[in-house]
């Protein structure tokens, strides 16, 4: 499952899930749309694709595609290289529509993520050592840190990437 970062008010624009579903089938075959909105498409070598847009507004896409023997049966057969590259271009074609965003766009925008979650453990590793060695941090404070160590490991977890600010003030409070 991978996540990737749509351009602000385009779920708006595209119309949501619904909307989603229907740039979906210009793309893909046999699009199918459940009542949330979310769809299941396939594609060449793409054998399942299903997506949707979660509620901190990033696209949500699992693909799977043709491995082992049935990706070497597919891409011998007559037109399966053609096939394929058809299915990567739809694919890429999809994604761009679907975020806004291009490749490169897409590629930085994950690497901005990627460098808040790695703040964010940082920060948390961090402020738990500090308050381990440290003889003068107020038990106050202690709970103050472990509260917002607890908030920014919910946001990890759920996949949100931690706001600056939020790790630069557990930063400041040891």
């Amino acid at each position: 499952m991978e996540r990737f970062a749509v351009k602000r008010g385009l779920e708006k624009t595209i119309g949501g899930n619904a909307g989603l579903a229907k740039l979906a089938a210009q793309h893909f075959n046999d699009v199918q749309a459940n009542v949330n909105g979310e769809f299941q498409a396939s594609f060449g070598l793409l054998s399942n694709i299903s997506g949707c847009y979660t509620e901190q507004g990033k696209l949500q896409v699992d693909v799977v595609q043709l491995k082992g023997a049935d990706l070497e049966s597919f891409l011998s057969a007559e037109g399966g290289r053609e096939q394929a590259m058809e299915s990567r271009r739809r694919w890429s074609s999809f994604l761009d529509a679907a975020t806004g965003y291009n490749a490169k766009q897409r590629g930085d925008k994950a690497k901005e993520d990627a460098k808040k979650f790695s703040k964010a453990k940082s920060a948390i590793k961090m402020t738990r050592k500090s308050i381990e060695m440290s003889s003068t941090v107020t038990q106050e404070t202690i709970d103050k840190a472990e509260t917002m160590i607890a908030e920014l490991e919910a946001m990890i977890e759920r996949g949100e990437a931690p706001s600056e600010g939020k790790v630069k003030k557990l930063s400041e409070l040891v």
